[in-house]
């Protein structure tokens, strides 16, 4: 037995191979090992084989060495095929094609490329095989060596190969190049193999070049569920739910079964829209797909689940997915649930509720993740437990190990500055140059949001200063400085930050509510006119609005109108503001009784959340409304949120 073979060889299992006893039999041949090698992916039946292959001193033919090798990496004992790859005394292009690929195929692209490496060094030309097995491995800053192996397939006449060339589409599909993945595909035309269309539509929907990604996506004749997914995937990424979800239910139309990506994808865009409706059908449709392998209610399906019930408002049926993940002994499969779950009591304000199930997760043993401490810290702060966020925050490191990522930093900064302790929070982001952090531009803006809310004028000045200096800017930072200095009526200084703005090129987000009447959304912005019901929605608006003000004394809040107008003027613009508008449509156009949801993209105005409360209480309806930041439920004059927002 060689010193290598049996440095490798594990201790087996008597071997079955032969008959009982110590009479004689036939000795194992090459050709006899090789064939029974063919095809096993047992690490067990490999020893047996690899002791027998010793015993008759086959171990070293070639072909009986090359099969051990796919054997031990197909029963996942990549370390044994490695070590018997390393022992050969003259390994081949062939032996080496088949590690790399072992290694490739499994995501250990660091591997793969040592090897590649390790067999270029040996002097052992690449093959159309050993590219394509290369090329996968070849992602984020390995792209500098499949530029490279790109260069050796064109010098080695390899790169008009049908997989050579779909794995390097797909390489730079992966890193974005679309141009270089353009030229690829279209030296494949006019018959470009699915897998080609598949990775270039990938490239385009992952760029945001969604139009393109449609072009080919329609121009493929035989879709699979993988071409759906990837075009799904673009709309879902790309603020394009709607066709997301349209493009889901004609595949379903088409006859082309989805899979778990795909009822993932769909949830998705979904929970972007807010249709609760849509997410219950989808659910149903998920829990009736008995004849469809590719589609179960596992963590992954029940997590996008929750996400999506959170998003649309059901909180209790996101209780009730989350719980039926939730094993006998407590324990989840996976964290992930939990932290949607715990996201979805904090965006819903049930902070307490966020931190029960936080204590449930640690007396499970489960470890926390940064996703974790994200969702816990976002409880804090929608509530105001500055207490409970503190201990929290300095938990991660003392108790877990856990260095604070930007996004905790932004967590405490947000919570300190909703409680009115501006200054605590801009001495938190300036301590984070301590540990060689950079404050972003979601954290600037939540502290100049808390300096607005608490009249900061100078410290709001200088943080916009630091936006505007660093290119860190948008929108919102000119509309929340320019607030500022219109609450202190400071005319002047409105004008210079909109001429600022103007001058950026950046225009403001408009505010856009939307509604869910019977699985169709209806959306709506301020002023708007478009609706062919608009006569009705107004006039019903100025019923409500007018019982509003005679019978339970609402004022509007003119303050509220940061433009230079008298307060007539300013009544009227506040009074079309597009959630007010929404929850009409939903009025007139629902039964009595009917829950009224509504999602906008901007924070809602503190008059129109007063008037939320309002309507909830005459009409007797609950409205549930989602802004920029959390979750509303309005029940009988009352806000879940506390009117701490």
């Amino acid at each position: 037995m060689s010193t290598a073979a049996a440095a490798v060889l594990p201790s087996p299992a008597p071997s079955r191979l032969s008959p009982a006893g110590g009479g004689q039999h036939a000795a194992l041949t090459a050709d006899c090992a090789a064939t029974l090698l063919a095809g096993c992916a047992s690490a067990r039946r490999a020893s047996e084989l690899h002791a027998a292959a010793l015993r008759a001193g086959v171990d070293r033919d070639k072909a009986v060495d090359f099969r051990l090798q796919r054997a031990y990496a197909a029963s996942g004992r990549l370390d044994l095929a490695v070590a018997l790859l390393r022992g050969a005394p003259d390994p081949t292009t062939v032996f080496y094609t088949s590690a790399i690929h072992a290694h490739s195929s499994r995501g250990l692209h660091p591997a793969a490329l040592a090897l590649l490496s390790d067999m270029l060094a040996r002097g052992l030309l690449p093959t159309a095989h050993t590219l394509s097995a290369s090329l996968p491995a070849c992602n984020g800053g390995s792209l500098a060596v499949g530029r490279a192996l790109h260069g050796y397939a064109v010098k080695l006449a390899l790169s008009g190969d049908s997989y050579v060339a779909t794995a390097l589409l797909g390489m730079y599909a992966r890193a974005g190049d679309a141009a270089a993945a353009r030229a690829l595909f279209d030296d494949m035309r006019p018959d470009p193999h699915v897998v080609s269309v598949t990775a270039m539509l990938t490239c385009y929907a992952k760029m945001g070049a969604v139009d393109d990604a449609r072009s080919l996506f329609d121009a493929l004749p035989d879709k699979d569920f993988i071409c759906w997914n990837a075009m799904m995937d673009g709309y879902a990424q790309h603020g394009k739910p709607s066709e997301a979800l349209r493009l889901f239910r004609r595949m379903l139309r088409s006859g082309v079964e989805p899979d778990e990506v795909s009822v993932v994808l769909a949830l998705s865009a979904v929970a972007q829209l807010g249709m609760a409706e849509s997410g219950k059908w989808l659910h149903s449709f998920i829990k009736n797909s008995n004849n469809n392998p590719r589609v179960r209610l596992n963590a992954r399906v029940g997590t996008a689940l929750i996400d999506m019930y959170c998003k649309c408002g059901c909180l209790e049926d996101a209780v009730a997915v989350f719980e039926g993940l939730i094993s006998d002994d407590g324990k989840d499969t996976d964290i992930v649930a939990w932290n949607a779950m715990i996201n979805g009591y904090a965006m819903h304000g049930q902070s307490r509720k966020a931190l029960e199930l936080f204590s449930q997760l640690q007396q499970a043993r489960l470890w926390p993740t940064d996703i974790t401490f994200i969702g816990v810290l976002n409880a804090c702060s929608h509530s105001g437990l500055v207490d409970e966020g503190r201990k929290l925050f300095e938990s991660m490191e003392k108790e877990y190990g856990m260095e604070p990522k930007i996004e905790h930093y932004g967590c405490m900064v947000d919570l300190l500055g909703r409680a009115g302790l501006v200054a605590e929070a801009f001495d938190l982001v300036q301590s984070m140059e301590k540990k060689r952090m950079k404050p972003d531009a979601v954290m600037c803006v939540s502290l100049l949001a808390a300096c607005r809310l608490h009249k900061n004028m100078e410290l709001g000045q200088r943080i916009a200063d630091y936006l505007v200096a660093n290119g860190l800017a948008n929108s919102g930072t000119y509309v929340l400085l320019s607030n500022i200095y219109a609450a202190a009526g400071n005319w002047r200084e409105v004008g210079r930050v909109r001429s600022m703005m103007k001058a950026s090129g950046i225009q403001k987000e408009p505010g856009c509510s939307a509604v869910e009447v019977g699985r169709r959304v209806f959306e709506f912005v301020a002023g708007d006119t478009s609706h062919p019901r608009t006569d009705e929605i107004y006039a019903k608006l100025e019923e409500v609005m007018g019982v509003l003000v005679r019978e339970h004394g609402h004022v509007p809040r003119t303050e509220l109108v940061l433009h230079d107008l008298d307060e007539a003027a300013k009544e009227k613009v506040l009074a079309v503001h597009s959630e007010k508008l929404a929850v009409t449509f939903g009025l007139i156009s629902t039964p009595p009784g009917t829950a009224i949801k509504i999602v906008k993209n901007l924070r809602a105005c503190a008059d129109c959340h007063a008037v939320m409360k309002l309507v909830s209480k005459v009409t007797g309806r609950r409205i549930v409304f989602r802004d920029s930041n959390r979750f509303h439920h309005f029940v009988d004059g009352d806000c879940s949120c506390g009117d701490y927002w």
